[in-house]
């Protein structure tokens, strides 16, 4: 009974670490494509950088000393991120119209800035990044449910 304990609390301090580097990976990426890179970000950028930024700082208050519970407060940021991004990946392959696209000034949120292998946009690392970090939370929320 113990062993299972120290079990479940060993896999669910590991899948916040993963969480962790998830949002810390995501955070650096962010700022070497804006400072070292030299692309500036658009307005839906910013709002994904706000939403990802604090998430390191979260987990790594969860983590030491660990806490699962950390996990709710950093899953609304990270599902509201998951929102932004996602919106960000459709207006991107062109499915939200002209009149809902909120960059009408200065840099344009549709414009392709960087494409790898010819179809990973930068928008669609933040809402794989996003994506992970849910469901990373969720499995630590249940765990700690149970």
């Amino acid at each position: 009974m113990e062993m299972d304990m120290e079990a479940e609390k060993n896999r669910m301090w590991n899948l916040l670490f993963l969480g962790w580097l998830i949002a810390s990976v995501a955070t650096l990426g962010s700022l070497f494509f804006s400072e070292v890179m030299d692309r500036a970000p658009c307005v839906l950028c910013w709002y994904q950088r706000i939403f990802m930024f604090p998430l390191p700082i979260i987990l790594t208050a969860g983590l030491l000393p660990f806490d699962p519970r950390c996990a709710r407060y950093a899953l609304p940021l990270a599902v509201a991120g998951w929102g932004v991004a996602l919106y960000h990946c459709l207006l991107y392959l062109g499915f939200i119209p002209q009149q809902l696209q909120p960059c009408t000034q200065g840099l344009s949120c549709a414009d392709v800035k960087l494409e790898l292998f010819g179809f990973v946009t930068i928008p669609l690392l933040s809402l794989l990044a996003f994506t992970l970090l849910v469901a990373l939370l969720l499995a630590v929320r249940k765990g700690t449910a149970s």
